[in-house]
């Protein structure tokens, strides 16, 4: 009998189906094929066959990688943010063409990927860098077989391993020294610090916020936007986006000891709370900006980052559930949440171990 996934079905008019994939449609489809006998073990043989027989391509001729890779760019730009795009079109320009850009589609092989990936590594770029530049060429080989049916030889190229490095969070009592100090230097930018600080805003979505985002009768905080800056052409330029997902356009509430803060700062509902007028301020000016205040408050360094690293950790210890933390951070999944964002202190895990003393 059929087992499920086979795709071997036994048709009313007594004969036996099965169904076999010859490629994709334009819109990404697969599309089948059907072969017929007169019992389940014909068909099965028949399709094992199929699948173990050598699959026809065509050739590219001598399209080079990079005639097909502004193709595939053209063609995504369709279904990505600006930002996405930018940062793929920067990808490309700066490290996959001139690799790449004059070798025959045909030539490409994967021992030319690893060498590549085996200098961008020595050179000093991260693994996960390098690995999202080989992805994106793995995304164009995938969409020009699916599209014209051109082999894909770099199908099986392994990736870097990322070794991610850990976060230096800082201590309850540093996180208090902190507050303390933006609590009693108030101005746009420390209570935009405040705000990643104690609501989990990452940096460019405090860049983004306007004062119009601020209910101040419901107590609630709109996150719409966010501010970065992106490849464009030869140099760069500031881009005022919707946030990054659309779980990351989210209505958080504003912890009350946070309310008198804003109302002492408001403004004109159109200005932006960091600007302080209609001009939105890039993160790498608010980061600049964060590791002063630092300085000044006695503290050591760390990335801005590591302000929504700290709030989910402190969301945990108070009892939140994963779900409504998920939420507030703007994740799509709540496993995001807890493999990225929940950090774990000694001290914590003394209190914790505690918990378990036995009964005698």
């Amino acid at each position: 009998m059929p087992k499920r996934g086979e795709n071997i079905y036994k048709r009313k008019d007594g004969r036996w189906e099965g169904r076999y994939r010859v490629g994709f449609r334009e819109d990404g489809k697969p599309r089948y094929h059907s072969i017929y006998g007169h019992s389940y073990q014909d068909v099965k043989l028949a399709l094992i066959h199929l699948k173990t027989a050598p699959t026809t391509f065509h050739s590219s001729g001598n399209l080079t990688v990079k005639t097909l890779l502004e193709e595939w760019l053209a063609a995504v730009r369709l279904s990505v943010k600006a930002s996405t795009y930018s940062n793929y079109r920067m990808k490309a320009d700066k490290h996959i063409l001139p690799a790449f850009g004059k070798i025959a589609y045909d030539l490409l092989t994967p021992d030319q990927v690893h060498e590549f990936i085996r200098t961008k590594l020595e050179s000093g770029l991260s693994a996960k860098y390098v690995a999202d530049i080989v992805i994106l060429l793995k995304s164009m080989a995938k969409y020009m077989m699916r599209i014209h049916g051109y082999r894909n030889q770099i199908e099986n190229i392994i990736l870097p391993q990322n070794k991610p490095t850990e976060l230096f969070l800082f201590s309850q009592k540093q996180q208090t020294q902190f507050s303390r100090f933006l609590m009693t230097h108030l101005n746009p930018t420390t209570l935009c610090i405040l705000l990643s600080l104690h609501m989990g805003l990452r940096i460019g979505e405090a860049c983004g916020l306007k004062w119009e985002d601020v209910d101040f009768e419901k107590c609630v905080l709109s996150v719409k936007r966010t501010v970065q800056r992106v490849h464009s052409g030869d140099g760069t330029r500031i881009l005022i986006d919707s946030p990054k997902s659309k779980a990351s356009r989210r209505i958080i509430p504003i912890p009350l000891f946070l309310i008198d803060a804003l109302q002492k700062n408001r403004n004109d509902p159109a200005c932006f709370i960091l600007s302080g007028n209609k001009n939105a301020i890039e993160p790498r000016t608010l980061q600049h900006r964060f590791k002063v205040l630092l300085k000044k408050a006695g503290l050591p360094s760390t990335n801005y980052h590591s302000l929504r690293h700290m709030f989910a950790t402190n969301c945990v210890h108070a009892g939140f559930d994963v779900r409504t933390l998920s939420e507030i951070l703007g994740h799509s999944s709540v496993t995001t949440t807890l493999s990225l964002y929940v950090h774990s202190s000694m001290e914590r895990k003394i209190k914790c171990m505690a918990l378990l003393a036995p009964v005698f």
